[in-house]
């Protein structure tokens, strides 16, 4: 009985981090914001330049349908920057500034009203301007960002409490959100910022993952939230019992409930597989002999040794945490000793996770352990993330006092979209 709580602590755990993960990796275009101009045109197309001809654009709408647009001489072309809401002060641009990947928005002429369609006027946001915003928007949430599990919500005051981290690391923050403050809700199979949804704070309830950036207090516990997203997802952990490559799904038998249950695994799952050292080193992190060696940056499991205020490398390039490794030698298990030695923070944690190397569904086998986050459901639920390479941690012993696993590091605006 012990054993198995052991592991579903694990599974829980990381699971959490597992989420993180798949927020870090999503990278959704930046959308127009829905001024009352564009709101009220039905006649239009939004989405993102995949070709530009002579004349004509293919623009793949947001739904996923690719449109032809036939682009006339002589209508008004503009551009204007991420996030503005102004048209006035749109820039006019050449049918030749328009480029792959750009995000445009087209009206079109009622006739015709099969492909190509014809424009009768075009704003775009430049790819360059995109990414730009983007960055931005991902510093501006690691920056003044928070996120954990839901504690409780009060829709009258406004006021939602969080919990971020784990053990005695365990803090509670206090969200104060009023009218002004952007309220998103994931998709039920997506944790892709823009497929999240405008919903009220009222569907926010105890338990979810969320997300929120705004004004910190002193010491972090209050904010005054400009920004929230949440969600609600399910964890599960367990060996793979079979898989079936041409229907894209594997039976997982969950090691809480030991039922199991049906993964659909599609094109948009992220996958991951830890190398040994890390998993080695995620798993002595939940050992509390090692605490103090992990949590201070100190041998542990790897041997990295992290100088505090140095920006932190990529994992695998031989500098461990936020510093040189501690030995000065190259390899994984220096990174991963150096990541490690943060790990008391969840964001350094989660970024172990989301660099481990990508894998696909044929990269699996029966008997494999895996982790992943899904969507809700009992026998069936469809991949959002997924873990491989976790054996170490299921069999190692339970301990949260070093991990702020419950931490949503999100990318940008809203982390991954401005609008």
């Amino acid at each position: 009985m012990k054993s198995e709580f052991k592991k579903s602590s694990v599974r829980s755990t990381f699971g959490k981090a597992l989420l993180s993960v798949a927020v870090v990796i999503a990278a959704a275009p930046v959308a127009f914001a829905q001024t009352p101009a564009t709101a009220a045109t039905a006649n239009r197309v939004v989405g993102t330049v995949t070709a530009v001809g002579t004349g004509v654009l293919t623009v793949k709408t947001d739904a996923g349908v690719e449109r032809k647009v036939t682009v006339p001489e002589g209508i008004k072309l503009q551009r204007i920057a991420p996030g503005e809401k102004d048209l006035s002060k749109a820039a006019t641009i050449q049918f030749t500034d328009l480029a792959v990947g750009d995000r445009v928005l087209v009206r079109l002429a009622p006739e015709p009203t099969s492909d190509p369609v014809t424009a009768i006027s075009l704003v775009a946001i430049p790819q360059a301007d995109l990414a730009q915003k983007q960055q931005k928007d991902r510093e501006e949430w690691q920056r003044n960002g928070v996120g954990g599990l839901v504690k409780s919500v009060d829709a009258g005051t406004g006021l939602v409490v969080i919990t971020s981290g784990a053990g005695p690391t365990q803090k509670t923050i206090t969200l104060h959100t009023t009218p002004a403050t952007t309220l998103r809700r994931y998709a039920a199979d997506s944790v892709d910022f823009n497929e999240a949804k405008p919903a009220p704070l009222e569907v926010i309830k105890a338990g979810d993952q969320l997300r929120a950036r705004g004004t910190k207090s002193a010491d972090g516990l209050d904010v005054a939230a400009v920004e929230v997203v949440s969600g609600s997802f399910r964890n599960i952990s367990g060996t793979i019992a079979s898989i079936n490559q041409a229907d894209s799904t594997l039976t997982l038998k969950d090691l809480l409930t030991k039922q199991n249950v049906t993964v659909h695994v599609g094109q948009d799952a992220q996958m991951r597989k830890l190398p040994d050292a890390m998993a080695k080193v995620l798993a002595s992190m939940t050992k509390p002999g090692d605490a103090g060696a992990a949590g201070n940056g100190g041998s542990g499991a790897a041997g990295g040794a992290g100088a505090a205020g140095q920006p932190r490398p990529q994992y695998g390039n031989g500098q461990g945490g936020n510093g040189q490794a501690g030995n000065g030698q190259s390899g994984t298990g220096q990174a991963a000793g150096g990541d490690a030695g943060n790990g008391r923070r969840g964001g350094d944690l989660q970024s172990m996770l989301s660099r481990a190397p990508a894998i696909h569904l044929s990269d699996l086998q029966k008997g494999d352990a895996v982790m992943l986050v899904s969507t809700q459901g009992t026998s069936e639920v469809t991949a959002v993330t997924l873990l491989a390479g976790v054996e170490p941690l299921l069999q190692a012993p339970a301990s949260t006092q070093n991990m702020l696993l419950s931490n949503w590091n999100m990318s940008s605006g809203g982390a991954e979209a401005a609008q």
